[in-house]
């Protein structure tokens, strides 16, 4: 067994598809031969360059050459033909992939092994330049100037969604992506190509693998648990994976300021299934089912905010609940037809089906005043002068369902050194909402009026003899029903232009949608009909330089027509008439590859600029978006992203990334401001080590500082009259993982029953920051003075974790 060692591992094809057994595995003096489902599973060295040659009597040789990191393993499926020799020998570099389609990739592997407070493929984008996410409980983010609504979501090219009324990161639960299923994850922060969706900002495309024998894995921690189990037929026709989530952010809850009785209970089944009728027709089914349930007893809460000559502190103490369920299912079937080795059909159909409840009668009464300075004093930090007392009531009952159908067909056809596809998708929504909100505020035993009302309280100076009316109160109800049609075709080619490789990409989409509402707007609106057209291109070259450099241009015309939150005006009312949001890209980016201390690096650097026009203007509160439903604005953004990664320490894989960001809005012609994502600064490190002596002592971590964005402002208040930004967002996670069982090991005692077993402990928030995303607003009705309270995030928290892979 090698010291630093790699397992390369895969399945043998022949041209029809089947698996061939007795297919003789050679590299240097190690060797291996495929089983009768045709699978393999080599250790070779890591670290260098080396060859591995596949022989058969029958078919012809194949040889290619590897170069894999320690401890990596690297699925690899050839296809060995009978009549054709292989031309060159193929080199196949972990480190290095030409992105000339401007995608990054990110190794599951990394993904598995970088947990976080809410791990997942999210927790390692968030250290991504252009990647903003503020809220360590969720998994929404924001790219590039972008909202969380901006962004694509396809699992093994099938798109997928997300509950709509989350409001909190408290609230959200498990990202729809399980990690434990993942084989591939490419990530486009922008000029994506015309075969993805119509939407502003990003495309997360996720593969599922298809299993090649046997296993099973799970993980077991503080905040929950998961298992995946992998199975495939004899035959080696069927095949499935499937997993099972379970998590509970009571530790992380109950570490905050609220004391509270709380159950955060999330979980989730998922499975990926292949049956093979034949060698040219495959079925494929994508399931999910998939609650949410969060019951939130709140009971008394105390922040100290101010400065170290004015401290302050706000009491608070709560009555009520909240009781909220989101419950999703989601099916989807993929049938592949290979009509020949150079044209693939494909069917894709899936429906999406949610019932959400949003109930809360919470009251809080609350103290703001002075805080006990005093050291020594037995009431040390306690309020002793109240500047204000009063009381709010939040009420809501909203009620949700919605079912999305989808019914695609694509395709792609291989002609020389081209590649055409194309696609048609028609799509159905039909959405039943019922909104019923409002909140009550006194201060010192008077009801405040809502900030639109003229009248303002003049309490206890002035008796008010006006109606008593809520601060803020919505209701409505829609029944809303979406009809789309989608198509697109692009072209894209491989070529030589002198000594230099290029590539070219070009492509359109249409996308026309019409919305019908059965209660109409207050302009008697009831249904539209509207229609896009975006076309969107790319080109990328790489110069036979002795530098390994790739230069890259991208940029289009793209639309994100209107879903149903962006429909929803803030006083809940659906206005069928929002038009699409449409944005201009250009980015510009270059890689440059390069060896340092013998090991491999990659600078990635891009500059973009959108120009966007049709901009429905939105606020952001917690992790929820609420729409003025008006194309009123108009807006851009621009920005610098850069990221290096490679080895800084030998056979671990670590980055550092740098992001820069400016984006302004005109609503209404008032003039340009700050839009609610325009996060200036981001810098990311995802750093992985291990100790020399001991190799499987490792340890990582995952750390983040954005600037703060615009926001912590109360909900009602006109952003042109109040422009504030939240504190910087400074979070630091580490993780220290022992391995006890090495799948690239044997052994002879108890660990044999084991492929893979490691224990570990992780400190989130290590540096202990109090991070904001919200702010309290308190009112004192004597000096009509508002008090801004930062609601804090989670501190710092401890947890546990065991993983192990059969």
């Amino acid at each position: 067994m090698f010291s630093q060692s790699a397992t390369l591992k895969g399945v043998i094809l022949d041209e029809t598809q089947h698996p061939i057994s007795g297919v003789n595995i050679k590299a240097n003096d190690i060797g291996t031969t495929t089983n009768e489902n045709g699978f393999y599973e080599l250790n070779i060295p890591s670290g260098k360059e080396i060859t591995v040659e596949f022989t058969h009597v029958i078919y012809k040789k194949v040889v290619v050459t590897f170069n894999l990191k320690n401890g990596q393993e690297l699925e690899f499926n050839p296809v060995m033909k009978t009549n054709i020799e292989q031309i060159a020998p193929v080199i196949i570099n972990s480190n290095t992939k030409t992105t000339i389609e401007g995608v990054t990739t990110i190794s599951p592997a990394v993904i598995r092994t970088i947990k976080g407070a809410q791990p997942g493929v999210e927790n390692i984008l968030k250290t991504l330049p252009g990647v903003n996410i503020s809220n360590e409980l969720s998994t929404q983010y924001s790219v590039r100037g972008g909202n969380f609504d901006e962004n694509l979501v396809y699992v093994n090219e099938i798109e997928v969604y997300r509950p709509f009324l989350i409001r909190s990161g408290q609230q959200e639960g498990l990202s729809f992506v399980n990690t434990d299923l993942v084989q591939n994850v490419d990530f486009s922060a922008g000029g994506f190509q015309a075969k993805y969706g119509d939407k502003l900002s990003s495309v997360l495309d996720i593969t599922y693998r298809k299993p090649i024998k046997f296993g099973v894995k799970a993980d077991l921690s503080l905040l929950g648990g998961s298992i995946a189990t992998e199975i495939v037929s004899k035959d080696s026709k069927f095949s499935g994976i499937m997993g099972l989530r379970y998590r509970d952010n009571s530790l992380f809850i109950n570490s905050m300021e609220t004391e509270t009785n709380v159950v955060p209970v999330f979980a989730d089944a998922q499975t990926y299934l292949t049956y093979k009728f034949s060698d040219k027709f495959h079925l494929n089914f994508l399931g999910n089912l998939s609650l949410n349930k969060y019951d939130f007893q709140p009971q008394n809460r105390q922040t100290n905010f101010g400065t170290l000559e004015d401290p302050l502190a706000l009491m608070v103490f709560y009555e009520g609940q909240e009781k909220d369920r989101y419950q999703t299912e989601f099916g989807a079937f993929k049938a592949d037809y290979f009509l020949n080795d150079n044209v693939t059909l494909k069917l894709i159909t899936s429906m999406y089906h949610t019932t959400e409840e949003e109930y809360f009668d919470i009251l809080a009464q609350y103290r703001l005043g002075e805080v006990n300075t005093n050291i020594g004093d037995e009431n040390l930090g306690e309020v002793e002068f109240s500047e204000g007392i009063g009381s709010q009531l939040n009420h809501a009952r909203n009620d949700l369902d919605a079912a999305i159908i989808n019914i695609e067909h694509k395709g792609d056809a291989k002609i020389e050194n081209n590649t055409i596809e194309w696609s048609v998708k028609y799509t159905y929504e039909d959405l039943r909402d019922r909104l019923v909100e409002w909140e009550v505020i006194d201060s010192a035993g008077f009801s405040i009026n809502p900030p639109h009302i003229d009248a303002f309280n003049q309490q206890p100076y002035e008796p008010y003899q006006g109606p008593l009316v809520p601060f803020q109160n919505v209701r409505a109800t829609n029944y809303v029903k979406i009809n789309r049609l989608q198509a697109y075709a692009q072209w894209s080619r491989r070529d030589m232009l002198g000594e230099h490789e290029v590539y070219y990409n070009a492509g359109f989409r249409v996308h026309n949608w019409n919305v019908d509402s059965e209660i109409p707007n207050e302009d008697g609106i009831s249904s539209s009909n509207q229609t896009v057209f975006s076309p969107r291109g790319q080109f990328a070259i790489k110069p036979n330089w002795e530098k390994d450099m790739l230069f890259r241009i991208a940029g289009g015309l793209y639309y994100q027509p209107p879903f149903y939150r962006e429909l929803r005006d803030s006083a809940g009312i659906v206005q069928p008439n929002v038009k699409a949001q449409k944005s201009i890209h250009l980015v510009l980016g270059n890689e440059y590859s390069f060896r340092l201390w013998n090991r491999p690096f990659k600078l990635v650097s891009e500059a973009y600029y959108k120009n966007l026009s049709n901009v429905n203007p939105y606020t952001i509160e917690n992790v929820r978006i609420r729409y003025q439903a008006e194309n009123n604005a108009k807006a851009y953004a621009y920005g610098l992203d850069l990221r290096l990664n490679g080895e800084f320490v030998k056979g671990t894989e670590s980055w550092f990334s740098f992001g820069y960001l400016k984006t302004e809005e005109n609503i209404d012609n008032q003039g340009y401001i700050a839009r609610p994502t325009d996060q200036r600064l981001k810098f990311g490190v995802l750093f992985q080590d291990y100790v020399p002596n001991i190799p499987e002592l490792k340890m990582y971590l995952n750390l983040v500082y954005n600037t703060g964005v615009p926001g912590g402002s109360p909900s009602y208040a006109n952003p042109y009259d109040y422009q504030n930004r939240l504190p910087d967002y400074k979070r630091a996670d580490l993780g220290i993982n022992y391995v006890l069982v090495d799948a690239n090991k044997n052994y002879n005692n108890w660990k044999r029953n084991f492929k893979e077993l490691s224990i570990g402990v992780e400190i989130f928030n290590m540096f202990d920051v109090q991070n904001s995303i919200t702010n309290t607003w308190v009112r004192d009705v004597y000096s009509k003075r508002q008090y801004s309270i930062p609601n804090y995030l989670t501190p710092r928290v401890f947890n546990i974790r065991v993983s192990t892979r059969f």
